[in-house]
């Protein structure tokens, strides 16, 4: 429940109190301050509560993106102010001091706009969401009011609406493909009471249809895959639209449309590598290695954005650098916006390329043709990245390194070795954590290929990958390049698991490698979400129980070096089983307690769809 007080002189005529009904909002009415503070104490502490001035003139949809958004604590336009539970505290303490100093006479001005005046002076943070052409507006006299009626009547709110349903940001196929039908998809879905978790639960269906059609190995199989695949991005765009269009957003649902994506596309891989296995195709390991590119790709993204999105400059330099000049300078060509848009291969071009192969080539072509173009954009952002960092002159903050820590994933043996290696890593140059990192990783993955399977030599490299692990991560993280870890630790792992499980060469080992890598991947990305959600990472019971990244990788080459290859597969599906049971308990539990208990709502707009 949520109310309004309507504040100041009433005009006759005026639509305000209808707007706010079909807003949802309780109405009240106060004839001046004192009666306001009476009200707003009287509205329960758990709800929202609204002081508007009922002379406002304004769009509907201006109102709704200053007074229903759930993602602020606090929110105003012009003539109004809004506030949830976390900001009753800040709101009752302004209006207390508005009608002290007012004395509780009849309002001659906007209340709520000096509560908005009093909650700035506060340093209090309020939200003012981009209007646009919008509309929101108290006019002092009936010419002014004539005036905003009339511009109100010049400017489609529902067209606005519906323009901002759709991402400000986003790739060519979207943009140009899906985004022109899909938002009036999300509003036929609004008028019909439709949420975003219900669109995205769709959406994973019908991608879970999809892999089910391409594990046929039919040629209509994989026709009607492609066809599904293209249908689920379309409601994968519809659920962001419609979270947009109706400001539907929470947690919950952040963390659905995060992971129900890469569920989505995984799941997609494993129906074509079972499909091509049904024609004789055997294209596990081009699966697995898709989904090893695929999720480094996202932790490069993830790591370089953590570390860097609250960077301060050092002395009088500028954050920017020459790298970032030449990029906006490009980003000022048109054409050149779309090109550099499309080379990264983005969500929408990236399942657009898998369907169409889906549907007129084999499985493999399609894994060829989809590493062939992840690896060219990972390369093409990775090196921007390298460049910016080592040209941008800027200090890493602490909440920086300690966000790339968690990201690190070590496990007790690496933060036993990291603590042990304290005093040695103070003496190493700044660029030193990547490099360890990186050249431990090799050693672990390399010694695994160039081995017979079931030899001593792997173990004995991913006991030397512990080391490295622990002495990369032995300082804080705030080096120019120490983004760079967190990748290197996946791919080491990832690419460690599946080295052992094609060099196994027994039937079953890579599916159970796929297995084991989805329900780590898993674990990384849910570690990503609630970073981002500003939860913190996962506790530190589920990081030790599932051993971090050294001990999973010491397991898996001990388990090599002491099984048969077929144990071996067998010893893979159990693994994966214990770590996606542990890590899926105690994600779902985390997600949905968090939004039953109020956590704020967020909206990651994710991977640039």
């Amino acid at each position: 429940m949520s109310t309004a007080i309507l504040t100041g002189q009433p005009v006759p005529g005026s639509s305000i109190e209808a707007d706010l009904r079909s807003l949802g909002f309780d109405l009240r009415i106060a004839a001046d301050a004192a009666e306001a503070e009476t009200l707003l104490a009287e509205v329960p502490g758990d709800e929202r509560v609204a002081l508007v001035d009922a002379r406002f003139v304004g769009h509907v949809h201006a109102l709704r993106l200053g007074l229903t958004d759930p993602r602020f604590p606090l929110a105003g336009i012009p003539g109004a102010v809004t506030a949830q539970s976390a900001g009753r505290q800040a709101l009752t303490r302004a209006m207390a001091r508005e009608n002290s100093a007012g004395g509780g006479t009849t309002l001659v001005d906007s209340l709520a706009d000096r509560i908005l005046t009093a909650l700035d002076a506060d340093g209090t943070g309020v939200h003012r969401p981009e209007l646009g052409s919008l509309v929101a507006a108290v006019p002092a006299d009936p010419q002014a009011r004539n005036e905003a009626r009339q511009a109100v009547a010049d400017v489609d709110d529902e067209a606005v609406r519906l323009k901002s349903a759709v991402k400000a940001r986003d790739g060519f196929f979207t943009t140009y493909c899906i985004s022109p039908y899909s938002r009036y998809i999300a509003r036929w879905c609004a008028r019909r009471g439709l949420t975003p978790n219900q669109v995205t639960t769709a959406s994973l269906l019908t991608a879970l249809i999809a892999a089910a059609c391409a594990a046929t190995g039919t040629r209509g199989g994989f026709v009607a895959a492609g066809v599904l695949l293209i249908a689920s991005f379309v409601l994968d765009c519809t659920d962001g639209q419609l979270a947009r269009y109706s400001l539907q957003y929470s947690t919950l649902g952040a963390w659905l449309d995060a992971t129900f994506d890469r569920a989505k596309e995984y799941a997609y891989y494993a129906g074509l590598a079972l499909g091509a296995a049904r024609g004789g195709d055997d294209v596990w390991a081009l699966a697995l290695g898709a989904m090893v590119l695929q999720t480094c790709r996202h932790v490069v993204d993830f790591s370089f954005n953590e570390a860097n999105h609250d960077a301060t400059a050092l002395g009088k330099l500028s954050l920017a650098s020459p790298t970032a000049a030449l990029s906006d300078k490009l980003d000022s060509v048109g054409w050149t916006v779309w090109v550099r848009r499309m080379i990264v291969l983005p969500i929408g071009e990236r399942w657009a390329m898998i369907a169409v192969l889906t549907a007129v080539t084999t499985p493999r072509i399609t894994f060829y043709a989809l590493l062939g173009g992840c690896a060219f954009a990972a390369t093409y952002t990775t090196a921007g990245r390298v460049l910016r960092s080592l040209t941008r002159k800027a200090r890493r903050t602490d909440r920086a390194a300690g966000a790339l820590a968690d990201l690190a994933d070590s496990g007790p043996l690496a933060q036993g070795l990291a603590e042990a290696l304290k005093k040695p890593a103070r003496g190493l140059p700044g660029f030193a954590a990547p490099v360890i990192a990186l050249l431990g990783g090799l050693a672990v993955v390399l010694t695994a290929a160039l081995t017979d399977f079931g030899g001593p030599w792997p173990v004995v490299a991913a006991l030397g990958y512990a080391v490295t692990s622990g002495l990369a991560v032995a300082r804080p993280l705030k080096g120019a390049l120490d983004w760079l870890v967190p990748p290197f630790l996946r791919a080491a792992e990832y690419g460690t698991v599946l080295v052992l499980a094609a060099k196994a060469d027994v039937n079953g080992a890579l599916p159970a490698a796929f297995g084991l890598v989805a329900a780590v991947a898993y674990h990384h990305y849910d570690t990503v979400y609630r970073i981002r959600g500003d939860a913190g990472a996962p506790p530190a019971w589920l990081v030790r129980s599932i051993g971090g990244h050294e001990g999973r990788t010491l397991l898996v080459t001990v388990l090599a070096a002491l099984l048969t290859a077929s144990q071996f597969k067998v010893a893979l599906t159990a693994l994966a089983g214990a770590v996606a049971l542990v890590v899926l308990v105690e994600s779902i539990r985390f997600w949905v307690g968090a939004h039953q208990g109020g956590a704020p709502a967020v909206h990651d707009e994710g991977e640039t769809a």
